[in-house]
């Protein structure tokens, strides 16, 4: 063992320094060969990274970057193709239409030579004459009223108003198609007429169809509208036999028609299904042609207060009726 101070020749100290340079020297010299020789074997393969290596601009998250597609060529779309940015030719690029903004298929009928009667609910001057429209009349089964005042909004929109307001938009409607369209009154008359003579104006018109159209009054709570069609009546001077089931018919046009035309959903107070048969009505019982009513909305309820007293509405409206009543004159 050496001891501290115990120092080696100077001599043997020198070789070993020399003999290690010698043996690293060489071996750093290959080193540097090999490296020089794989870094220029294959310059795009130093240079070129994987595309999984594609990181998103910060680099933080490590999801990668989706590749921006390359523009399509200049020289113009194939012939039918969909124009960049815009829709199909010929295709709408809004929403579903509303109820009554698609034309009905009806519309372009051709209905002359045929006439309809139209018969707008109650008078705007039956208010001023009770006595005469209390007065009764034979309806063939009983005695009714010969007419009444009608309903109106709470805030005071009359049923005569609305009735009145529908029946000349179907009319314009129904004459530009080509019919003949004859009025009960068209406000044109102090009261009236009664329901008797209402029921007869389809006959005295030789008419193929007829209509009435009327808000109803019921409680608040409900709303909707309902279509009434006539029962069979056989009882005094009513035989009405004959047009039960084509009446049957149009009542379920109309019921559909207005529906889509509007919007407006069955009456969920009365009536099922939006469609009411009765027996009572002087203006069905003693009907020589086709007739039905419809109630239009309940002007008692809020909702549909809102909706009869709005114009574009009651075109609405006038629109699903005059589609109903071209549809049943059109596919007897």
């Amino acid at each position: 063992m050496t001891g501290p101070t115990s120092r080696p020749p100077r001599r043997s100290a020198l070789l070993r320094a020399t003999t290690v340079v010698a043996a690293v020297v060489p071996l750093c010299t290959a080193g540097w060969f090999g490296w020089r020789a794989l870094d220029h074997s294959d310059p795009a393969a130093a240079t070129a990274a994987p595309p999984s290596a594609v990181q998103s601009g910060t680099g933080q998250s490590g999801s990668q970057t989706p590749a921006t597609p390359q523009s399509p060529p200049t020289s113009g779309a194939p012939s039918g193709s969909t124009p960049t940015g815009g829709a199909p030719t010929g295709t709408p690029t809004g929403t579903a239409a509303a109820p009554g903004d698609t034309p009905a298929p009806s519309a372009a009928a051709d209905l002359t030579g045929r006439t309809v009667v139209l018969d707008p609910g109650h008078n705007p001057g039956n208010f001023a004459h009770p006595t005469e429209i209390n007065r009764q009349v034979d309806v063939g089964n009983g005695h009714k009223e010969c007419d009444t005042t009608g309903t109106e909004t709470d805030a005071g929109y009359t049923e005569t108003d609305y009735t009145l307001d529908v029946t000349r938009r179907a009319r314009a409607l129904l004459t530009a198609r080509g019919a003949k369209v004859v009025f009960t009154q068209d406000g044109d008359r102090p009261w009236g007429p009664c329901v008797d003579e209402r029921a007869r104006a389809g006959a005295d018109a030789h008419a193929d169809v007829a209509l009435s159209v009327h808000g109803d009054g019921g409680p608040a709570s409900g709303s909707g509208f309902h279509v009434i069609l006539p029962a069979k009546v056989v009882a005094g001077k009513a035989d009405n036999s004959a047009i039960v089931e084509p009446s049957h018919r149009l009542g379920l046009l109309l019921r559909d028609s207005f529906h889509a035309a509007t919007g407006e959903p069955y009456a969920d107070y009365i009536a099922h299904d939006g469609l009411d048969t009765r027996s009572d009505l002087g203006g069905l019982n003693l009907s020589a042609v086709p007739k039905v009513f419809i109630e239009c909305g309940n002007m008692r309820n809020s909702a549909d207060a809102r909706r009869m007293t709005d114009p574009q509405w009651r075109q609405q409206a006038a629109q699903g009726i005059a589609d109903a009543l071209t549809a049943f004159l059109t596919t007897h």
